[in-house]
């Protein structure tokens, strides 16, 4: 199992950047600076999956950006296409060409160099103080002969030994941070999919009986299907990095919804809360009976579900003792590494075969703990962006749609079921002793 999960993260160390999967919605706010859905570079072909490193025409930047920047290129979105090239039987040969282009390794500098540094300081030390052999295959004295230096080792069982625990505390590093991606992924999938369930309700339960007219309708719909786009794209905003994303919330929200409502949203200490507000008053809105309401608001509570999972991935890390020990355990025993392996290169010359291996052991080592660190946080690298667009597009779409648009008659309401709508036989009222209490919104 121990392995699996090893060579599972190993060749993920080997994956690619960005993938353009989803369209971009043909509005004003597509053209702002946004990364997820595709990068804002015209000059750049970037790939998707086992391709992303290949040299594509009009390509002239062929390596990712280290640090936090490069999150922006892993918000990947796959598509049938994209799948058929990740199953690629030239993946491992692509990968490993790419080896040294990895947005992952790029972030191992210091700890792999400092590695590598201990093995050939301790390869040119004990050739020192223990002999070497030049290149001409002549064995040398040690130029440094004392007994107070002497010549460095360390027996590899005890390192035999601590690899099991060590095995263990990545596994689960790696695993936990996966499974608070999966959760992010699923909050948002949830919200992509309840979004269409509540305007598509809306736009079926709404009632014409009244003498509502075409355009009233449209544009009681056309509110619940903005209000329902202004709390995902809040959300967003709300998961996301201050600086990377609120000049474009902004911008966008003054220039879908009404400008006091696109103020109240902004100015808000709680954004999303606020556009929940606005989008449980849109559906209390509509002319239709309370029980279907009921079930649109349904959506609604989910949505506050899903923002309140997602806050508390956001602000609650993997606890950080545990973090912190691995980082130390790693550390250390990486460190101390080359002093174990040094005898087992005796056959190579002047052990000179350490230094390599070692950097590579480090690598691999060192980024699958960097793989957990990344994933630990997710939002930054899911493509919420190119959610708010999609979600966008769908919404709007569906509260296009009208009955009877494609060519089948709609059937007049039974009697029997007239009470579930504001007109008819039943009156719209709910009569007590002292009156009416409850009048549905016409």
């Amino acid at each position: 199992m121990m392995f699996r999960y090893l060579t599972l993260s190993g060749l993920i160390l080997l994956g690619g950047v960005g993938v353009n999967g989803f369209v971009v919605p043909s509005s004003p706010s597509s053209s702002s600076s946004r990364v997820e859905t595709r990068l804002n570079y015209d000059e750049y072909d970037i790939g998707t999956g086992w391709d992303s490193f290949k040299d594509v025409p009009r390509r002239t930047m062929t390596d990712v950006p280290s640090g936090e920047e490069q999150r922006k290129f892993r918000r990947t979105v796959y598509t049938h296409d994209d799948w058929k090239k990740h199953r690629s039987q030239d993946r491992f040969s692509y990968y490993l060409m790419a080896i040294f282009k990895s947005g992952v390794y790029k972030n191992l500098g210091r700890e792999v160099g400092a590695v590598t540094l201990v093995g050939a300081f301790l390869v040119a030390w004990n050739a020192l103080v223990g002999g070497y052999t030049d290149t001409a295959g002549v064995d040398h004295a040690a130029i440094i002969s004392s007994q107070f230096f002497p010549r460095f080792s360390l027996p590899l069982a005890a390192f035999t030994l601590t690899s099991p625990s060590l095995g263990l505390l990545l596994v689960f590093r790696t695993n936990t941070s996966y499974q608070r991606w999966d959760e992010a992924r699923k909050n948002w999938g949830m919200n992509i999919n309840h979004t269409r369930d509540l305007v598509r309700m809306a736009n079926c339960y709404y009632d014409e009986s009244g003498g509502v007219t075409a355009e009233q309708r449209a544009d009681d719909l056309n509110h619940v299907a903005l209000c329902t786009w202004a709390f995902v794209r809040a959300m967003k905003r709300h998961l996301s990095p201050e600086k990377e994303d609120e000049s474009d919330f902004q911008l966008e929200l003054y220039e879908k919804l009404p400008s006091q409502q696109a103020e109240m949203i902004i100015n808000a200490a709680h954004r999303p809360n606020r556009a929940l507000q606005d989008l449980s008053y849109a559906i209390d809105d509509l002319p239709m009976h309370f029980m279907r309401k009921n079930e649109i608001h349904k959506a609604v509570t989910i949505f506050e579900d899903d923002l309140g999972s997602s806050e508390r991935i956001l602000t609650s890390p993997v606890p950080l003792f545990y973090s912190r020990h691995l980082a130390r355990y790693l550390a250390i025993w990486l460190l101390l590494l080359p002093f174990g392996l040094y005898d087992a290169f005796a056959s190579s010359w002047n052990h000179f075969a350490l230094i390599p291996s070692i950097a590579v052991i480090s690598t691999m080592l060192f980024g699958i703990e960097e793989i957990g660190t990344q994933l630990e946080e997710p939002f930054t690298v899911l493509p919420m962006q190119a959610f708010c667009d999609k979600i966008y597009n769908w919404c709007m779409e569906i509260v296009s749609w009208s009955p009877g648009d494609n060519g089948r008659p709609i059937n007049s309401i039974k009697t029997e079921h007239a009470y579930f709508t504001s007109t008819g036989d039943q009156s719209p009222f709910i009569h007590n002793n002292n009156g009416p209490s409850h009048q549905y919104n016409q």
